[in-house]
């Protein structure tokens, strides 16, 4: 794949992934203040790379990310992740079940970490209270 090929995907990618929704701030944006070719190389490693990968669907990718966002009680990432699940068609109540599905792995504050920011992501995308 050329250059130009692999900045395309990771483009199209993540235009899926986080062109809609929730206004949030990006991880990308905090590392482009710091390094803008590092910031890049990054983006297309896990956007353009990994995430366009085709073994798991970006639904499932996104489930996953979300999963492993709760029970590290990364909050600030969850949100981001937690709209592009939706951005990219995930289930919200799905997305519900996976947080409380950590308290086995996690804690029961993960969850309500999780729940809390799961909800601002919701508010904020005028879709809260869930149906």
């Amino acid at each position: 794949m050329t250059d130009q090929e692999l900045k395309e995907r990771t483009q199209q990618t993540a235009e899926k992934l986080f062109a809609g929704g929730a206004k949030l701030d990006r991880p990308y944006s905090l590392w482009r203040e710091f390094d803008h070719d590092l910031a890049n190389d990054f983006s297309r490693f896990i956007t353009g790379n990994l995430y366009s990968r085709t073994v798991l669907t970006i639904q499932e990718r996104q489930m996953a990310a979300c999963a492993m966002l709760a029970a590290l009680r990364a909050k600030d990432e969850l949100k981001v992740h937690a709209n592009a699940a939706l951005n990219v068609g995930c289930d919200p109540h799905k997305l519900v079940e996976i947080f409380f599905q950590t308290a086995t792995y996690a804690g029961m504050p993960a969850v309500n970490e999780a729940l809390t920011a799961f909800k601002e992501v919701l508010q904020a995308r005028n879709e809260w209270p869930l149906k």
